[in-house]
């Protein structure tokens, strides 16, 4: 096991730096002089040589790269251009946010994807079975932003149940924390389902059919039972692997919730520095959210030794 652990964590290294050459790229191979796209078109010379000696950009470029690779080993990934912080600190200023987000949208989107994938392949080819997969398509078709809108016209303008934007922070209480992401959370969890819920039926199928589950059924073991123990278990591996994959599609969809409901997390401050142009935290909240990505696909990859022992080899 321990060796498996050690084989994909190393496995994950050249895909992290691939992601470095091509987050390096984004400044420094674009089209034109980038400390001037930096500066933006009111930029004083002077000001364009000081952001050009800031990120070294009067070095060649694979000094340029391996200066940048240095610093953000060591967690410096540099200064933001619009407010002079630190690219690191604004990060962590907004973690909570998105973390927490994230985490309610997971749980939310196990506790219907699951369940309805599960039912949907114990009445395969049913009325049942097709409106679940009706809701599938219709939660794949329509845009998170649409959702969140609609979620919030409903239960936080008519019906106050939820405020209508904002975030509470954990230290104003878990409670509040909770009615804040509420609806961005169930906007997002709802698409993410969709997808959750159709492998998981698709699996389902295929273990419904094997002997051993026959055979439990011939012994007349609760329905129940032969779902979740006998069935459900033996299909975790496609399942856990569609959960991880559905993760990029969160963290874009973070990027958009986000804006669509203020909430100060890292998908806000992607978009703000966009417009601004803040290369640096652009850069940096990339290379963030593709080493989370890298973290979750290893904490993936174990799941299945502990779910499949013959992945262990």
């Amino acid at each position: 096991m321990f060796a498996y652990v050690i084989g994909r964590v190393l496995s994950a290294i050249p895909i992290l730096l691939m992601v470095a050459v091509f987050i390096f790229s984004l400044v420094n191979l674009t089209p034109g002089d980038p400390a001037l796209l930096i500066a933006g078109d009111n930029a004083t010379p002077a000001q364009v040589e000081q952001i050009r000696e800031r990120l070294h950009l009067n070095e060649p470029l694979l000094t340029r790269f391996a200066i940048w690779v240095g610093n953000a080993l060591q967690l410096d990934l540099g200064v933001s251009i619009y407010s002079g912080q630190p690219v690191t600190k604004l990060i962590a200023q907004r973690i909570e946010p998105t973390f927490v987000l994230a985490t309610v949208t997971l749980i939310i989107t196990v506790m219907i994807a699951v369940p309805l994938g599960v039912i949907a392949a114990w009445k395969a080819n049913t009325w049942i079975d097709r409106s679940i997969m009706g809701f599938a398509v219709l939660g794949f078709s329509v845009p998170v932003f649409v959702i969140g809108y609609l979620l919030t016209y409903v239960f936080a303008v008519n019906l106050g149940w939820f405020p209508v934007q904002g975030y509470s922070p954990l230290k104003n209480g878990a409670l509040d924390t909770l009615r804040s992401v509420t609806l961005p959370s169930v906007a997002l969890a709802l698409v993410f389902a969709a997808l959750i819920a159709r492998v998981t039926r698709a699996a389902m199928l295929d273990v419904l059919n094997e002997n051993h589950v026959r055979t439990a059924r011939a012994k007349g073991l609760p329905t129940l039972r032969i779902l979740i123990v006998h069935a459900l278990k033996n299909a975790g591996v496609p399942v856990v692997t569609v959960i991880g994959i559905g993760l990029a599609t969160l963290v874009g969809g973070v990027v958009v919730t986000e804006s669509v409901f203020n909430i100060p997390g890292i998908g806000r401050l992607t978009v703000d520095a966009v417009t601004r142009r803040d290369y640096p935290i652009v850069q940096g909240v990339i290379l963030f959210f593709a080493a989370v990505l890298i973290v979750v696909n290893i904490l993936v990859d174990m799941s299945y030794a502990l779910l499949d022992p013959r992945v262990r080899g």
